[in-house]
């Protein structure tokens, strides 16, 4: 039973490992190749810390945050939704036009 038990647990751990190495290089390909999607990816990232920092301080209502995180998840599909038009990739034109949307909501957390 002990040894039942030893090689499952190897077996889990081997598992984990090879899932974490395919995670990490996958990420580290999908920054090189898409700088225009990590920029926008790490605001909106940026923004919901920002926006659970802001409700924890009691800046923001339950429902101002459900709000701003509801645009940012807007903001996300639209990302999205141009990255699979172009072949995973953003145009200037498409970052300029969520970074304007970006910088609407991060005014609206600043209030």
């Amino acid at each position: 039973m002990l040894r039942f038990q030893t090689i499952t647990i190897a077996l889990m751990g081997a598992a984990l490992a090879a899932t974490a190495a395919t995670s990490a290089s996958a990420e580290t390909i999908w920054q090189q190749h898409h700088p225009r999607r990590v920029e926008v990816n790490d605001r909106l990232a940026n923004q919901n810390r920002r926006i659970m920092a802001e409700r924890r301080e009691g800046e923001l209502t339950r429902a101002q945050a459900r709000s701003l995180r509801g645009q940012d998840r807007a903001i996300r599909a639209e990302e999205r939704a141009y990255a699979s038009e172009h072949n995973s990739h953003l145009t200037r034109g498409e970052q300029r036009q969520l970074n304007r949307q970006l910088n609407t909501v991060s005014r609206e957390i600043a209030r």
